[in-house]
């Protein structure tokens, strides 16, 4: 399988059938996506695909070849700063134990992409997918409004 990942091209010898979630951490070494439920309704394992996220513990990977995978570790530029959204959740204290976080980073990057001058219930929605069993979303929505005002790309 030839990928695109975070930008950069890559190969693995898999199965088409071989989940991305695991192509990702075990051969790419890409651990940032977690693993969660396994089943699509978490969202600890949310990359994007192309311009939209998608969950990577049910995506074949042969689905995701000719697409632009991006996963938390791609969102920053290399040896750069954080991502506004990464920055806001740390400023807001949207993290707690971690588990969902990669997940909510990319999925709200991914929102805040599409739509950059969104509102707390537009931001609630947004992570419909994405299950936090710490934080109580309250400082969650608040990091992604604190990056939409502060400027996300």
């Amino acid at each position: 399988m030839k990928l695109t990942v975070n930008g950069r091209p890559a190969e693995v010898d898999v199965p088409g059938g071989t989940s991305l979630v695991e192509v990702l951490r075990e051969h790419l070494h890409l651990r940032g996506t977690k693993i969660g439920c396994g089943t699509g309704r978490c969202g600890a394992c949310t990359v994007r695909l192309g311009d939209r996220t998608v969950a990577s513990c049910l995506l074949p990977v042969a689905l995701a070849e000719g697409e632009e995978i991006t996963t938390v570790e791609g969102l920053a530029a290399p040896d750069g700063p954080p991502h506004p959204v990464q920055a806001a959740m740390i400023a807001c204290h949207g993290v707690q134990c971690g588990a969902c976080t990669p997940g909510m980073v990319v999925t709200l990057a991914t929102y805040l992409d599409a739509e950059p001058a969104p509102d707390a219930d537009g931001v609630r929605h947004a992570l419909t997918g994405n299950l936090c069993r710490c934080t109580g979303y309250h400082t969650i929505v608040d990091a992604a409004m604190t990056a939409a005002q502060e400027g996300h790309p």
